[in-house]
């Protein structure tokens, strides 16, 4: 079966959600209530440029759970995918400020996200999607969510969906050699592959965009999107490799600003973009993000991303 003929959602997802508590700055012990987790951003950043996705995870039979639940039903993110777990709690994280800048704390062990399981998958949501995404950190989880995100991936593959991986590498939540091994097999299912210049180091202890690129691709990515930060993004389709600049805007946090790259590369891409079109999208739509605070708040609507993407056009026409 064809992906591109058959599918009901042009974007599904998969990982875990969680529920936000972000200390207000100068006012210790004075909480504001959020969202977040990598692959549900990426979802709904998908949704905002106008992609049909949908969520496929655990939630907690918990008010976190339901909260989530709810904040999906808004952002028209389906919940075909969503399983409410009435044995494990809804992942939580803590956002406080240190003097190097913002400092995470988890409390997702044993999450109901983190129980996820293979033979739990709902095979056909995958069957009948045209991009399927998901990220290292769902695979840092447990070993359960590691197998099952394989197993969605073959899936995904089989049916003719394009797979999109973001390597979100982050050394708290494993060892750096498992994680090494798992992230460098997933390059094989990956139809696009992301990562950013610092995740590179870790990864395949490489710091020039070229070689890390190389080094994708020789170990089966695609295409290659590696994220650069303020200097933007660096391309490549095995053919051709191209630097696309950062934008300038009053950055304030950075927080979903991968995520966002990864939703609306799908979206736009699903929308009728080539590569490098989307690529140039996201880029623009991952510079905006920065703007405000937290994960999902600053997501951005396609009107602000155009605008963006002709401010910049018209400066250089100009420059």
């Amino acid at each position: 079966m064809n992906a591109e003929t058959h599918a009901c959602f042009d974007v599904v997802a998969l990982g875990e959600p969680l529920y936000e508590f972000s200390e207000l700055p100068g006012q210790p012990g004075h909480w504001l209530q959020g969202f977040g987790g990598d692959t549900m951003n990426c979802a709904i950043a998908a949704a905002r440029q106008g992609a049909r996705t949908a969520y496929i995870t655990r939630v907690g039979d918990d008010p976190f759970g339901a909260q989530l639940c709810a904040l999906w039903e808004r952002e028209n993110v389906s919940l075909a995918g969503v399983e409410l777990d009435a044995r494990a709690h809804t992942g939580v994280y803590f956002v406080t400020h240190g003097p190097q800048g913002h400092v995470f704390s988890y409390l997702r062990a044993g999450s109901a996200a983190s129980r996820m399981r293979p033979d739990t998958l709902p095979i056909d949501l995958i069957r009948r999607t045209r991009f399927f995404h998901t990220s290292g950190i769902t695979q840092a989880i447990s070993v359960s969510a590691c197998d099952t995100a394989f197993a969605a991936m073959q899936a995904a593959r089989e049916a003719g969906a394009q797979v999109v991986y973001d390597a979100n590498l982050r050394p708290r939540l494993w060892p750096l050699a498992r994680a090494r091994a798992v992230i460098t097999a997933s390059l094989a299912y990956a139809d696009v592959f992301m990562l950013s210049v610092d995740e590179a180091a870790l990864l395949c202890t490489l710091d020039q965009p070229r070689d890390i690129l190389a080094w994708c691709a020789e170990r089966g990515a695609k295409r290659v999107a590696l994220k650069l930060g303020k200097d933007g993004v660096m391309g490549s389709d095995g053919q051709r490799q191209l630097q696309l600049a950062g934008h300038a805007v009053q950055s304030v946090d950075a927080t979903g600003a991968g995520d966002c790259f990864a939703g609306a590369l799908m979206a736009r891409m699903a929308g009728g973009d080539d590569f490098w079109q989307a690529l140039r999208y996201a880029n623009a739509a991952a510079a905006l993000t920065t703007t405000g605070y937290g994960a999902v708040a600053p997501l951005p609507h396609p009107e602000h991303v155009r605008k963006l993407l002709d401010t910049t056009a018209q400066s250089g026409a100009h420059s």
